[in-house]
């Protein structure tokens, strides 16, 4: 790790940061979002008392993004030329 990486964690995550991350992410990134060290973060999600929901894949742990992001009180816009802003409008799934 660089010094600047170093810096990045401890600052944590930046607003367009956060809306550029993917899906899902690892638990190492959700921690520097919530701003809350490696071990701890670890032992909470071990403990299930994490912010968030954990998804455990085999070994790996991950977080979905748009549940971090609602608790961070951020929202990804639409990309959809502002369709479906009604929550169920704008698809063609069959209800």
């Amino acid at each position: 790790m660089v010094a600047s990486d170093s810096f990045r964690a401890a600052r944590g995550l930046t607003g367009d940061e956060l809306l550029a991350l993917p899906a899902v992410i690892d638990l190492d990134t959700s921690n520097r979002a919530l701003m809350i060290g490696r071990s701890t973060g670890y032992g909470l999600a071990k403990q299930g008392e994490y912010p968030v929901k954990v998804l455990r894949l085999g070994n790996a742990y991950r977080v979905v993004t748009a549940d971090l992001l609602r608790l961070l009180g951020l929202e990804r816009q639409q990309s959809d030329g502002g369709q479906g802003e009604c929550a169920g409008e704008g698809h063609d799934l069959a209800a």
